[in-house]
């Protein structure tokens, strides 16, 4: 089978790229799945209701998301009602929803993991040992894990402990592609999916805002840019039998 994931989506003007690319990339790659991180979706970061049913109505079947996941308190009840909405595990079990779903093609399973890393970032469960519990907890050979995380090395790592494990690794967060795709004892990994958001900009960012704090040191709220975006992700070629991932290419289009 052929999935798509798509990387991080970056405000409005990202749900407005997605929604206008995601069914021509979908058909031409001809995907059975489709799964989307949606950690920067809404306005401000985080992701709300307007946010979530964009994507999905743009043609996502799970949305994945990261450290921003509870950001909009509305969105709270939609981690606890839908299992295709989810986020990292390794929060904790104290926070609504889940940190992996499964989905069933009848023939096979599909089981999605949603994982945060610790570099840099607040708090939270060890990954690996997360990862772990979780891969016990499931049947499905076919398991794609969203790694959302800052460091190159702890990516590298959780890539190297699962490989052979899962089918992919794909690491988000970073918001910039990386070129190191590559499988790994029929494990496929990527350091960084990259983002879906605007061109012109620092990390989907408004660039004069970002400049202006690298000048000044100042706090300056963060604007997300608009205008022309890029869509990146990973197209992987899995063997559903045996879980192996085949083939991994990655994307980047312009939503113009």
């Amino acid at each position: 089978m052929k999935i798509i994931f798509i990387g991080d989506v970056v405000g409005k003007s990202g749900c407005e790229a997605l929604s206008s690319k995601l069914f021509e990339i979908k058909n031409e790659y001809k995907a059975e799945l489709v799964i989307v991180n949606g950690e920067n979706s809404a306005e401000g970061n985080g992701v709300d209701r307007r946010s979530e049913q964009t994507i999905f109505d743009a043609g996502a079947d799970v949305i994945t998301t990261g450290n921003h996941a509870f950001n909009k308190h509305e969105i709270n009840e939609e981690f606890e009602r839908s299992d295709r909405l989810i986020r990292p595990a390794n929060f904790g079990s104290a926070l609504p929803g889940n940190g992996m779903c499964e989905l069933d093609f009848g023939s096979f399973k599909v089981c999605v993991i949603n994982l945060i890393g610790t570099a840099f970032m607040q708090p939270v469960d060890n990954p690996f040992k997360c990862a772990e519990e979780l891969l016990s907890q499931t049947a499905a050979k076919n398991i794609i894990v969203d790694f959302h995380a800052e460091a190159t090395s702890e990516k590298r790592a959780m890539g190297f402990f699962l490989a052979g494990k899962v089918s992919a690794v794909l690491g988000t967060h970073t918001h910039v592609q990386t070129a190191d795709e590559q499988i790994i004892d029929g494990t496929g990994y990527i350091t960084d999916v990259g983002m879906t958001g605007a061109k012109d900009s620092v990390l989907g960012v408004e660039k004069d805002i970002i400049i202006e704090k690298f000048l000044t040191y100042r706090h300056i709220r963060h604007v997300f840019a608009g205008g022309e975006c890029i869509i990146c992700g990973v197209c992987l070629e899995i063997d559903e039998k045996s879980g192996k991932c085949v083939s991994i290419e990655r994307f980047c289009r312009n939503s113009k």
